[in-house]
């Protein structure tokens, strides 16, 4: 296996399990894959990833049935593999050598719950009095005491994760936003977004039998991914895979600005509804916010209904970096529109199981949404573009929110009156949809620059063209 295509060895493993899954289909004969799959990653008679042959088959068992659609019962997109989890003992605050045992002790001073002793002119702390609070690392003048916490503790914004008995991570699904911060940021590749890259293979397999129609729909983001590839190569090579067409959800994000613009017309203070995470943060943490969200559907869920109502009877595929459009898609609100969502990582594997090379395929053009859609890959986008659309008395006066932190900082101005902002814009992903957690890889600035090339290469420069399609699709259907 080689990593070139991704950041890290997690995502080579679960590509590897994705891979080989969609192969099994493709031959017609699954009723192998927990034994062959298994012995095929870790064939032995060393281990590569974990301490033995035999615990690396067990978890690449479970990676299957995460492949596969997960436990049924659990309603959340993310799980916990308990065999792959390291039970982290890194949690809490830590002398480190760098302490030179000084006479001042103004870490035991500023310790407020009596933690810390002092043995032999060394600071000693008491984890069971503990609070964590930080006050005596902020108090070293040497800065040797720091905080060390499990990656996926530290990466969940919403404190989502805990430890069960046996020290594994839990997932506590009321307060988990489905954003997949864990998931890319777990060193063991312990927690895992559900697949359900199975039922986009039996929706092109029912294509091909019986002819009905699949589009896929991809997500702006797409344009800084499987490189060196061109964007037009890589929506021919989607195609090969069975799509009839292929549309962007920049076009259903033309669609979005519209409607948020004339919602804004009429609010005068709202929040976007594009992010699924960060719609889930404020009514599960600012319920008091939520009449602020915007009542407009994803650009997700826009171009579905459109393509839907402008070719009916077809199926709808999406194919995006989040983990959170996973949950959407499945969502009662979004009515349906979306048949099924899968990953950049998936697409990657599905490309590559069928042997298709997108550096050696024709270019197929699309260009149906604007340079304003486009950009909604970017935290920042929307602001920027609402500002252009929104006429009226009422100025609008954005805040782009990117990652979880920066988000609960300005909600909490907005909620006790301390922020002149009207407009709040917030995605879950630091950077925005280009640091998708299920991205290929999540290089910030890169990907930045790739998305305003993408942009900026469209025909139409406003959403116009977008809005007269999408107008006269709803005349289309009610007549």
């Amino acid at each position: 296996m080689s990593n070139s295509k991704f950041d890290t060895k997690v995502q080579e493993l679960k590509y590897e399990v994705l891979k080989q899954i969609i192969e099994a289909y493709d031959k017609g004969d699954m009723s192998n894959i927990y034994m062959d799959i298994p012995k095929s990653i870790s064939p032995g008679p060393k281990p590569s990833f974990r301490c033995c042959i035999y615990k690396e088959r067990a978890i690449v068992q479970e990676r299957i049935k995460l492949a596969l659609g997960g436990n049924k019962d659990n309603p959340n997109i993310v799980e916990v593999i308990e065999a792959a989890c390291d039970s982290c003992p890194i949690s809490g605050m830590y002398i480190t050598p760098a302490c030179r045992g000084c006479i001042v002790h103004k870490c035991k001073e500023a310790c407020p719950k009596d933690a810390i002793t002092i043995v032999d002119n060394k600071p000693v702390i008491d984890m069971d009095k503990c609070i964590k609070c930080g006050r005596c690392a902020k108090a070293c003048p040497y800065d040797a005491i720091i905080e060390q916490s499990r990656p996926c503790i530290k990466s969940c914004k919403v404190k989502a994760i805990s430890m069960d008995e046996y020290d594994r991570a839990k997932i506590d699904n009321d307060k988990c936003i489905a954003c997949g911060a864990c998931v890319y940021n777990c060193p063991f590749g312990a927690i895992v977004d559900k697949s359900y890259i199975l039922d986009t293979l039996n929706l092109l397999k029912e294509s091909k039998e019986k002819g009905t129609k699949v589009y896929a729909i991809i997500a702006p983001a797409i344009a800084s991914q499987f490189k060196p590839a061109t964007f037009g190569q890589l929506v021919t090579g989607i195609k090969k895979l069975g799509f009839s067409k292929v549309y962007e959800a920049a076009l259903g994000a033309d669609i979005t600005l519209y409607k948020e613009a004339k919602e804004f017309e009429e609010k005068g203070l709202m929040t976007t509804s594009c992010c699924p995470s960060f719609v889930m943060f404020v009514e599960k943490n600012f319920p008091e916010l939520a009449k602020y969200i915007s009542s407009s559907p994803s650009p997700m869920v826009e171009t579905a209904m459109f393509l839907k109502r402008k070719f009916p009877g077809i199926k709808t595929v999406f194919i995006g970096p989040c983990t959170s459009k996973k949950l959407e898609y499945r969502m009662d609100k979004t009515k349906g529109a979306v048949d099924n969502a899968i990953s950049f990582e998936e697409l990657q594997a599905f490309l590559d199981a069928r042997g298709v090379d997108l550096l050696t395929l024709e270019e197929t053009n699309i260009d149906e949404a604007s340079t304003m859609g486009r950009v909604f890959a970017k935290c920042g986008g929307i602001s920027a573009d609402i500002t252009k659309l929104v006429k009226g008395e009422k100025k609008v006066e954005p805040v782009a929110m990117s990652g979880i932190d920066d988000i609960r900082a300005n909600l909490l101005k907005l909620k006790f009156n301390k922020t002149t902002a009207n407009f709040f814009e917030g995605m879950a992903c630091d950077g925005g949809c280009l640091n998708g957690a299920l991205s290929l890889h999540h290089d910030n600035i890169k990907n930045s620059v790739e998305i305003d090339r993408y942009s900026n290469a469209a025909t139409y420069k406003d959403i116009d063209t977008a809005v007269a399609w999408y107008e006269e699709s709803l005349k289309e259907n009610k007549e």
